[in-house]
């Protein structure tokens, strides 16, 4: 059995749980999420709690079990309270700016770096810290924007510059040994 997949979700007040074989949608205060799930995975909506189930024995079945309860968890937390990712960007004369749906980015490049947000998503940023905080109700898609935007200037080991995920800790390294 899966520890993950058997334990049940709380459905929190304001948010609304309708599943019709395969889609899944939740609506809460901050958005509406929807996904399809499996066709091996069955969902027992009873009263304020959400149970993930597996439609039969198969080990297909049993293997996305707690990765579909994973899912339809973040989908309610999301939609309820969201998630934050936050970028620390570590350079001389590096800047962020938010405006709207787009990132402006000075990284040490000739040029600035226009990132276009997804729907969904939004940026503020701090320009004393120089942190990126993003914000939004899809833990998938703010996760995988947040690695995008690392992806444009990756932290190096030498000098320590880069934007980094915040806590990260990058391993610095010795460089040259100079002289004799």
């Amino acid at each position: 059995m899966s520890r993950i997949g058997k334990m049940p979700i709380a459905i929190p007040k304001g948010v609304k749980v309708d599943w019709q074989a395969p889609l899944i949608r939740v609506t809460g205060g901050k958005a509406t999420l929807s996904r399809e799930l499996h066709s091996k995975i069955e969902l027992n909506i009873s009263g304020d709690s959400l149970e993930v189930r597996p439609a039969d024995d198969s080990p297909e079945g049993r293997a996305l079990w707690g990765l579909s309860r994973t899912l339809v968890n973040n989908m309610v937390v999301g939609v309820s309270s969201g998630f934050t990712k936050i970028l620390e960007m570590t350079g001389v004369g590096w800047r962020a700016e938010a405006e709207g749906q787009t990132l402006k980015l000075s990284l040490g490049f000739s040029h600035p770096v226009n990132f276009p947000l997804p729907q969904g998503l939004s940026a503020q940023v701090d320009p004393k810290t120089n942190k990126i905080t993003l914000a939004g109700a899809d833990k998938e898609a703010l996760g995988e924007t947040a690695a995008k935007i690392r992806a444009l200037r990756k932290p190096e080991p030498y000098k320590g510059k880069g934007i980094r995920y915040e806590g990260e800790r990058i391993i610095r390294k010795v460089g040259k040994a100079g002289g004799k």
